[in-house]
């Protein structure tokens, strides 16, 4: 595995990427290109399956880390997302201790997990297949997302569990579930994300942060978020031709 993604994340080093949910790996080599430090591949929300997942990382991910978001906290889907060589995983929903632990242990060889033992692109079919497994848990990054009222009152714990890299705030879905469906800046909203941001630092967890604008993510950033999620390629897409047709109409906005 050419990259250090866990260990800058760990370190500390703020790391910029953006949102892949598009199937076709051209979106992915664009995004590659632009420059951003990693790319989050939405297996959750995007249409992505397996086969398409393949080829966005056979495009990009010898140039950029590839972060995969399983669709959930599932042992056969965190498996097979690493095995097609991703640089880490991203689960999302992960509201205790016990449900944190069960994703580093499917994402770790033994014995410090239980991750099974295939041959795959990660292997290099078989032929990296030594020191691939020597070295990757040392090497693949463990996400968990906070999304959930229930991941607020257990966040102390989660952050504390070995093995896991990073916390992955979801606004949204956090709003959601507090009866503040995409009221970020509530009061009732702001006091969970504290809270999350305080137990985090205590034991200093890296933070994450998902926006679709500079103007969302930067306040995150001032707090010392440092794994950035900045926008989504169908935003920048859509934006975009809206912006490039109103132009010709002659009423840009």
């Amino acid at each position: 595995m050419a990259h250090d993604f866990r260990q800058r994340l760990r370190s500390g080093e703020r790391l910029i990427g953006t949102m892949v949910t598009l199937p076709t790996p051209s979106t992915s080599e664009i995004l590659a290109e632009v420059g951003y430090q990693w790319l989050f591949v939405d297996a959750e929300h995007g249409p992505l399956e397996t086969a398409e997942l393949l080829g966005i990382l056979q495009a990009v991910s010898d140039r950029v880390p590839c972060v995969i978001r399983v669709p959930k906290n599932d042992d056969g889907l965190i498996k097979k997302a690493l095995d097609l060589g991703a640089a880490g995983i991203i689960v999302p929903n992960v509201n205790s201790a016990d449900e944190a632990a069960a994703v580093v242990d499917a994402a770790r060889y033994a014995p410090e997990g239980s991750r099974g033992v295939g041959l795959a692109r990660a292997h290099g079919y078989g032929l990296s297949f030594a020191e691939y497994v020597e070295n990757a848990n040392d090497q693949i990054a463990v996400i968990v997302q906070a999304e959930h009222k229930d991941a607020v009152e257990n966040i102390e714990a989660i952050a504390s569990v070995p093995g896991v890299d990073a916390v992955l705030l979801g606004p949204y879905d956090l709003s959601a579930s507090l009866g503040k469906m995409g009221e970020i800046s509530d009061p009732v909203v702001t006091g969970a994300i504290d809270r999350i941001t305080e137990a985090c630092k205590a034991v200093n967890m890296p933070l994450g942060y998902f926006g679709v604008t500079p103007e969302s993510i930067k306040p995150y950033a001032e707090q010392g978020y440092t794994l950035l999620v900045a926008g989504v390629d169908v935003i920048f897409l859509s934006a975009e031709a809206r912006r490039f047709k109103k132009a010709l109409e002659g009423n840009e906005e």
